[in-house]
């Protein structure tokens, strides 16, 4: 057998999904999300344009690697806290733990959260996101409240986690020193509306 033969049996080197991320980020980066296409990141990724597509289904969703993981692992916590808890206090800590940094290191979770919420063309994909996060906060309010996940409870407990969330990430963006677990806890604890929402439930005001 010839050494070219040899060379055409040799399997394709393997790949994985964080390495095909690492190497997008930075094209990001350098070049800009609209500048850089497919082929771009599966050269530098060394990879064929068709495996990059059996890791995703588009460039727009490299940015959510893990997202369904993640919410899943939200679900669980939210699940496994005791029924005495206060509920929001229980939010909070499963949002911590939801938004921990990325194994990649704070600069590339930065990176990654400024382009999602930066980017005109993510914000479809970031919209979709965010509504499955909120029905799932949504579905441990209304089970805490004993009440529909589509009621008016649940769902402004969802949309102001949510809110609470998003502006602790924007102020970690903008603030490079900040600490992104410190601005979750401190939005969590500063907004008053959580404070009347759980009073509410207490007094069965909110269904």
């Amino acid at each position: 057998m010839s050494r070219h033969e040899k060379a055409a049996k040799k399997p394709p080197q393997q790949v994985s999904i964080e390495a095909i991320e690492k190497v997008a980020l930075e094209l990001f980066d350098t070049r800009g999300f609209n500048e850089t296409s497919v082929d771009d990141i599966a050269a530098a990724a060394g990879i064929a344009r068709r495996t990059f597509f059996r890791y995703f289904e588009s460039k727009n969703n490299i940015l959510f690697g893990g997202f369904g993981t993640l919410l899943r692992n939200l679900e669980e916590w939210l699940e496994s806290a005791p029924d005495d808890r206060p509920m929001f206090e229980v939010i909070t800590d499963a949002v911590l733990r939801f938004n921990r940094v990325h194994s990649d290191g704070p600069a590339a979770h930065r990176a990654r959260m400024r382009l999602i919420l930066q980017t005109p063309a993510l914000r479809a994909n970031a919209a979709l996101r965010h509504a499955e996060w909120m029905a799932v906060v949504a579905r441990f309010a209304a089970r805490r409240m004993d009440a529909p996940a589509d009621a008016f409870g649940p769902q402004l407990a969802a949309h102001v986690s949510l809110a609470a969330s998003n502006a602790a990430y924007e102020q970690w963006l903008r603030d490079e020193s900040s600490d992104l677990a410190e601005l979750v806890h401190r939005a969590f604890s500063m907004a008053p509306i959580l404070r009347e929402l759980e009073a509410s439930m207490a007094t069965g005001q909110l269904s």
